[in-house]
């Protein structure tokens, strides 16, 4: 395992489920550098000449292989923006994992602004994972604002997991994505909130392509004084199918704000946007408290349904 103290094994943990050195290629990167780096004779991980991210290089036809680029900033005060650019080549099936965790007991914002760019070729597909979390008691704050842009290819696909469930002060997600013919998106959002945070997430979707699809859902859960938005956009531009959706829990004092929009510019799009929002069913909660758990343990098992 690349050497790191207890505190950054934690977290690298909860944003990467990694507890030893991954096999295949990868990048660690720990309060601004990198500890640890390794490419494959299919993968190629090249830093960028002025040091501030990586471009990732897939070949054409790289199968059942992995790319790890966690992220861990446990010193107070640190902040950084990088920018990693990933070319996934023709008829390539990747997964690549890239998490962040902020732990700050300082007394300064830590903050982590991570630009990440999808070029992926035609018939390629990738699943990308990026888990945000948070922790420490200092009264810095820790911030979070990722930056997602993809471009499929003919025939192309991705699938996106965006979770982030604890400690985050603020954060701010913009996600965009351009669609060839016959590429499909998947993305799952999944955000929890509390105290006095607040998440904003940005999805601009464009179908270009005749038989291009997309089906983005977010599913989030606001508590305390927290505050949560959604704006997502979906356009289709040719024969294409778009589907939406925002389901919410809030919880105490907490606010959500969800705003679709829908954007037909051919008679052919078939565009579909869904919303709920509200709160935790009183006869879910007596149904396991007959079972004998406790009203706030009723609740974690609810709310841990709801996001999993």
């Amino acid at each position: 395992m690349i050497k790191m103290d207890e505190i950054q094994k934690r977290i690298l943990q909860e944003v990467a489920d990694l507890h030893e050195t991954p096999i295949g290629a990868y990048n660690f990167r720990v309060n601004g550098k990198s500890i640890g780096r390794n490419s494959t004779s299919q993968i190629e991980i090249i830093p960028k000449e002025n040091g501030s991210g990586l471009d990732i290089k897939i070949q054409p036809g790289t199968k059942n292989q992995s790319v790890h680029i966690p992220v861990v900033i446990s010193q107070s005060g640190l902040n950084e923006t990088v920018y990693n650019d990933f070319y996934i080549g023709e008829n390539s099936d990747v997964l690549i994992v890239a998490g962040c965790g902020i732990d700050n007991c300082g007394s300064h914002n830590s903050q982590h602004d991570g630009i990440h760019r999808f070029f992926v070729e035609k018939n390629a597909k990738v699943r990308y994972v990026e888990k945000h979390y948070g922790s420490g008691d200092g009264l810095g704050k820790r911030i979070l604002n990722p930056v997602t842009e993809i471009h499929l290819a003919e025939n192309s696909s991705a699938e996106l997991e965006m979770v982030q469930i604890k400690g985050v002060d603020s954060t701010e997600r913009r996600t965009t994505a351009d669609l060839k013919e016959g590429a499909h998106l998947v993305v799952r959002e999944r955000l929890m909130t509390h105290g006095e945070q607040f998440a904003i997430s940005h999805y601009d979707v464009s179908l270009d392509g005749d038989h291009s699809s997309a089906d983005v859902v977010s599913r989030g859960v606001a508590r305390g004084k927290s505050y949560q938005e959604l704006n997502l956009k979906i356009s289709g531009n040719a024969i294409c199918s778009g589907h939406t959706e925002c389901d919410s829990i809030i919880m105490d004092e907490g606010r959500i704000l969800a705003i679709p929009s829908l954007e037909a510019n051919s008679v052919e799009a078939m565009l579909v946007h869904e919303a709920a929002i509200g709160k935790i069913a009183g006869e879910q909660l007596t149904k396991l408290m007959t079972l004998g758990l406790t009203e706030q343990e009723a609740e974690e098992q609810i709310i841990n349904g709801f996001l999993r």
